[in-house]
């Protein structure tokens, strides 16, 4: 990223979430930046993960366990923390799993956004909320048209719903009790990404992990919409947004920037699952297969997703870095060094400073 003004060093900082695979990347690159980071989440979601390969939990300031359906925890955790920013993605974040639990869903993706922003409307200090909801808030007509923030929310499956019902809560509370009418002074940002890939996400269901899963084993990923268009972007992508727009909002002029906000790649990196699933299958070379058969018993999603992202550009500024080949690269290159025993917190570290460096 393009270096600012705005320092880091020394600034108390919580992300909920932060032993999910996003939430993990987020608190490598704060700590490194010179925060002082507080975390609030459930157990890592999978085993191996993220959290542990890269040993996160040393450098957190705190490290709360807890749901963000418990209230009484999550403010309980703010008021210890004091942060000055707020990265909210504690979330359950995956499209299948919202059919087997809806209420579920709905309780951490929506009420869980609403606890997050009731336990920051009674502390005292926060400047900047970034609420991460999903590229898949929007009223999805799948067509090749790319959403902008302006445009209806929606969503026909749980999860979708439940992060466009997040949106409405995050816009309602902006407008009742924060900025100029509501008396805190903290301001609240939504950020709508990609679908993410990178080093240490093994969730499944989700295409990058369930292909290094098969190549593992030597055998054949088989793909559930192969040819359902998404836009891929490297993990590090929306989260060097999420960076940039945290540090607008605290600025002066930040009331400007309190509003909801796209991270997606370049249009040439919308491609079918297929394509994706080929290509990662050429990048890790002999012995990796994919097999393009779609079942008709696997619950819906939508067949075509893309995000214009020009307002991004435009005002926070932020671009995308790494193409899709050069994200798949480095989620390789990542992978490899944990089958080999590597010290993964070095091998993040590293992987962040590349992406920061990159022009």
């Amino acid at each position: 990223m393009t270096q600012t003004s705005f320092s880091w060093s020394g600034r108390s900082v919580l992300v909920t979430g932060h032993t999910g695979f996003k939430g993990g990347w987020l608190s490598v690159w704060m700590h490194q930046l010179g925060a002082r980071v507080h975390g609030y989440a459930l157990e890592p979601p999978t085993t191996p993960n993220l959290f542990e390969a890269a040993g996160v939990e040393a450098l957190l300031a705190s490290d709360t366990r807890a749901d963000v359906a418990d209230l009484k925890r999550f403010t309980e955790a703010v008021s210890h923390a004091r942060p000055e920013i707020v990265f909210h993605l504690a979330a359950q974040p995956l499209v299948r799993e919202s059919y087997k639990d809806p209420v579920g869903t709905f309780t951490t993706n929506a009420i869980g956004t609403a606890h997050l922003l009731e336990a920051i409307r009674q502390a005292d200090g926060v400047r900047a909320v970034v609420v991460v909801t999903s590229d898949k808030v929007y009223d999805n007509h799948e067509s090749d048209y790319r959403y902008v923030e302006g445009d209806p929310l929606g969503g026909r499956d749980p999860y979708s719903a439940s992060k466009a019902s997040a949106e409405i809560v995050a816009a309602s509370y902006r407008s009742s009790f924060f900025g100029a009418k509501g008396g805190n002074d903290a301001r609240i940002a939504t950020a709508r990404a990609g679908n993410v890939i990178g080093g240490g996400d093994w969730a499944r269901g989700r295409l990058v992990p369930d292909c290094l899963r098969a190549f593992d084993m030597g055998q054949p990923v088989r793909l559930r919409h192969p040819q359902a268009v998404r836009p891929w972007q490297h993990v590090l992508e929306p989260l060097a947004g999420y960076i940039r727009l945290a540090e607008r909002l605290a600025a002066p002029e930040g009331q400007t920037f309190a509003r909801a906000w796209n991270f997606g790649p370049d249009p040439s990196d919308e491609l079918t699952v297929g394509d994706v699933a080929d290509l990662a299958a050429h990048l890790w070379g002999e012995g990796a297969r994919v097999e393009h058969a779609a079942h008709a018993d696997e619950p819906p999603e939508a067949g075509v997703l893309r995000l214009d992202s020009g307002q991004a550009r435009a005002k926070l500024p932020w671009v995308p870095r790494w193409d899709l080949r050069n994200a798949l690269e480095q989620t390789l290159i990542w992978h490899r060094a944990w089958k080999d025993g590597g010290q993964m917190l070095d091998a993040t570290r590293s992987q962040i400073a590349s992406y920061a460096a990159a022009v």
